[in-house]
């Protein structure tokens, strides 16, 4: 089969590998779609460390499945399929506690950190073990269903906030997953949301998507700003999507005292820590971490139409044209979006 394939850190080959075998319980698919999630682009570098070459990378992908394991059930030949980005074990404690994303033996598609190689879906078929698969809905694309991890990550994050009806929120970031974050919030109940960044073309983004307020990262008096906007109290929940210091505190600085704020973006290994500010106003850290069931929720969500990601996908391309892609996302040529490759 052909694939692209991480041959060294920032070297891209489209090339021919043997296809994928398939245990027992696992299904063979064959990829229609495939994005280029940011952790891949950073991966490509080797700047986190979690994408040892040679290796195949993809996890946010879709297809149908060509053939089956002897212990598949319920799954069969011309099924389209979408697929958690995370491979858990089912017999790990933490699965079996409801948190298969926190499970000590889980792997990630497309990832090889050192401890484990898994490839992933940038390539023509793909080995998948049955109890990540979803069923993708009629009315859902192959190329929607490639944008469903980048919701399903978002979702969860909004699902741990355990945000209340009315609760004022800000997101902090709005790339792909932050407008996501939003969107949902405001599906939520939340009263008023808020969106910052850095980039003023992405703040457009978050107002066509439903912000109803926002600001550039870099205004004076951000947080007496929020306050003017929530009763002078500060933001009940703040949604942190990018993972750096400089965001962080300001998740931190916009809370009102007994806030929470939720940290989704993980670009830094480390980051500066308001620690007084945590302790004397009593607020709530949270980490959010990939996703946890919420696939199912966002595939009917896409399939009744409540939430679009079409708007959030800015070019498809063939998986042969691939590297051209990453270095474009790498070197943020363009103000892009979700990149879908097909093979």
């Amino acid at each position: 089969m052909k694939a692209l394939v991480l041959e060294k850190y920032n070297e891209l080959v489209y090339k021919d590998v043997p296809d994928p075998e398939i245990n027992s319980n696992e299904v063979l698919v064959k990829v229609k779609a495939c994005g280029i999630c940011g952790s891949d682009v950073h991966g490509m570098d080797g700047s986190t460390g979690r994408r040892i070459p040679p290796m195949i990378m993809g996890h946010e992908a879709s297809g149908v499945i060509v053939k089956t394991g002897t212990d598949v059930r319920g799954w069969k030949s011309g099924d389209r399929v979408t697929f958690d980005s995370t491979v858990y074990p089912l017999d790990d404690w933490f699965t079996l506690e409801g948190m298969y994303n926190l499970s000590d033996n889980r792997e990630v598609l497309g990832v090889s950190p050192g401890t484990y190689k898994r490839d992933g879906a940038f390539a023509e078929y793909i080995a998948i073990p049955q109890h990540i698969l979803y069923k993708i809905p009629e009315n859902v694309t192959f190329k929607q269903a490639a944008m469903v991890e980048a919701v399903a990550v978002a979702l969860h994050s909004v699902n741990i906030s355990v945000i209340k009806m009315g609760d004022n929120c800000v997101v902090v970031g709005v790339g792909m997953i932050g407008i996501f974050i939003l969107k949902l919030l405001k599906m939520s109940g939340a009263s008023k949301v808020i969106a910052i960044d850095i980039n003023r073309k992405r703040l457009e983004q978050a107002e066509k998507a439903g912000a109803d307020h926002s600001f550039l990262s870099t205004e004076e008096n951000l947080a007496e700003k929020i306050n003017i906007l929530t009763n002078t109290r500060g933001a009940d929940i703040s949604f942190e999507a990018v993972g750096k210091s400089e965001s962080v505190n300001i998740a931190i600085d916009i809370l009102r005292k007994g806030g929470k704020a939720v940290l989704v973006g993980n670009v830094s290994p480390k980051v500066d820590f308001p620690l007084q500010k945590v302790v004397t106003r009593e607020l709530k850290v949270l980490g959010s971490c990939a996703i946890r069931g919420e696939y199912e929720v966002v595939l009917n969500l896409l399939d009744m139409g409540k939430i679009s990601v079409d708007d959030q996908i800015s070019a498809v391309a063939p998986l042969s044209e691939g590297a051209i892609w990453f270095n474009k996302l790498y070197r943020k040529e363009e103000e892009l979006y979700k990149v879908i490759l097909v093979p």
